[in-house]
């Protein structure tokens, strides 16, 4: 079974402000993942998924007809704890060099992540991905995520709400911006491409 501890923040509650408030990461992290986490749990409980892995356990549910609520908690649960691990503020500074050969630029990178971002209608995610060895961005609805389409997550951003409604309100674009220009760990990413 699963439980929020294993899934720490690697930063202070308010580490983030003033780009991301304490209270967001609190009810984000502190509430919304737990939920998911309790949600999966109850439902794995007594079933074979209660054996598995979180990744296998998307894998799996993913084409399971009758396991869509087993997978739209544990992709949640996935998300949110891949979210929280690429943030640190104004870590890992030094854009990778790899993502500046595969886009182009910094900043033609930062123009096509905020489009998919800004583009995701309603709940959703925008990934950086590497895709059998190419980098993609790529925008995922509601609990969808990479791994269930064999994609490597190596940058995640929350485009739910509920990320950014505190400290931004309606502005997503402001919220994405103050994500790429002051809270993505390159340092992470890096690691992950």
């Amino acid at each position: 079974m699963f439980s929020l501890e294993e899934y720490p923040l690697g930063f202070e509650p308010s580490a983030l402000e003033p780009y991301m408030s304490a209270a967001t990461i609190n009810f984000h992290h502190g509430k919304h993942l737990d939920t998911y986490i309790k949600n999966l749990n109850g439902l794995i409980s007594g079933t074979d998924y209660e054996l598995m892995d979180l990744h296998d356990i998307i894998k799996k549910s993913a084409t399971d007809t009758n396991a869509k609520k087993v997978f739209n908690n544990a992709a949640q649960v996935c998300n949110h704890e891949f979210f929280f691990r690429c943030m640190a503020r104004d870590n890992g500074s030094v854009f990778p060099e790899k993502l500046e050969k595969a886009f182009g630029s910094k900043e033609k990178f930062f123009e096509e992540f905020k489009a998919a971002a800004l583009g995701q209608f309603g709940s959703g995610w925008a990934w950086l991905v590497n895709n059998k060895g190419t980098l993609k961005i790529m925008t995922t609805s509601n609990a969808d995520t990479p791994i269930a389409h064999g994609m490597k997550p190596a940058l995640a951003l929350d485009v739910w709400e509920h990320s950014y409604y505190l400290d931004y309100q309606n502005k997503r674009g402001d919220y994405i911006d103050a994500f790429l220009n002051h809270l993505v760990d390159w340092n992470f990413v890096a690691a992950h491409i």
